[in-house]
């Protein structure tokens, strides 16, 4: 691929492309745009990746890849979307997806991570959406996902998580849509999230909190 490195964009998406991501893709160092999405793509997410510095945008979801999510997608600082939904990765979410502050979607739904969410992700202060749903994590929700002012749409829903709903999360005035259903989630919903149009608040089985 050495005649590629100039590449910007590459769009593979809607494919039906099997088996593993080519390590050789990491070779295409002047890459902004990498979406595999909706494919059969198989695996680990290669390390070689890490070499597209440059990348605003990495879109692999809707495929079949396993593994961790790297922590090495940290280093890759001017990502401002990074999609892994509807995969089978296992493990943690990196506290390193904290760096990323340029990035504007983060899609980690319906996959098989665990762990609890790192409160470095409330350092993402231009988040737009977050998609965390339909995972197996744990604990409670950081207090620090009240810094995300720019957010519209916050998706926890389907988890294992515990505790209070942060009365930070009373801070997302931008807030449109939030999903926190399906969790063991205790106390009051915030009197701030009143006014989000588009909530799941009546499955819940929490009063709002009286002030």
């Amino acid at each position: 691929m050495g005649n590629l490195t100039s590449l910007k964009e590459l769009r593979l998406d809607d494919n039906q492309l099997a088996g593993m991501i080519p390590a050789e893709l990491g070779s295409l160092s002047n890459l902004e745009f990498l979406n595999l999405s909706r494919n059969q793509l198989t695996g680990t997410i290669p390390s070689q990746l890490q070499n597209l510095t440059s990348l605003n945008d990495l879109l692999v979801g809707d495929n079949l890849l396993t593994g961790p999510v790297p922590t090495w997608l940290g280093d890759l600082v001017n990502l401002e979307r990074l999609t892994f939904q509807q995969n089978q990765l296992s493990g943690p979410i990196p506290s390193d997806l904290g760096n990323l502050t340029k990035l504007k979607g983060l899609f980690l739904y319906q996959n098989q991570l665990v762990g609890t969410i790192p409160h470095q992700l409330g350092n993402l202060t231009n988040l737009e959406r977050l998609g965390l749903h339909n995972n197996q994590l744990t604990g409670h929700i950081p207090s620090e996902l009240g810094n995300l002012v720019k957010l519209e749409q916050l998706g926890l829903s389907w988890n294992q998580l515990t505790d209070p709903i942060p009365a930070e999360l009373g801070n997302l005035v931008n807030l449109e849509r939030i999903r926190l259903a399906g969790n063991q989630l205790t106390g009051c919903v915030p009197l701030a999230l009143q006014g989000v149009a588009d909530n799941d608040f009546d499955d819940l089985g929490l009063q709002f909190c009286a002030n």
